[in-house]
């Protein structure tokens, strides 16, 4: 290439690897889903609520979701964080504990007292 003075054959690798990333790219950016602004707006009111029922041995009940969850929460948008909370604790496990900074005794001490 150097000795020819002949960059097209450089020119082509480039132009092929560069389409190829920009196909992997809008693969990638079509897959990923949009975030879930409520979600991200009450994270920590979610973090405090779970980890305080599970810590403090309480049923998930929405009684009990309402009382922590009204210092935290708009009123608007109490019904749907109660549900929210709701879908979460339903798949709550060993795995996941850790986004709700529960610890695994806690968990496991909850869960035996729930059964």
């Amino acid at each position: 290439m150097y000795e020819l003075t002949r960059v097209e054959l450089l020119r082509d690798v480039f132009v092929w690897a560069y389409e190829r990333s920009c196909q992997k790219y809008v693969v990638i950016r079509d897959s990923v889903v949009e975030p879930d602004l409520f979600r991200m707006k009450y994270r920590n009111a979610l973090i405090d609520v779970i980890g305080g029922i599970v810590r403090e041995g309480k049923r998930p009940g929405e009684g009990e979701i309402r009382v922590l969850a009204e210092p935290r929460v708009e009123p608007r948008d109490l019904p749907k964080f109660v549900d929210l909370v709701t879908r979460e604790f339903a798949r709550l496990n060993d795995g996941n504990i850790a986004r709700y900074r529960i610890r695994l005794s806690d968990y496991r001490s909850w869960r035996r007292a729930m059964d």
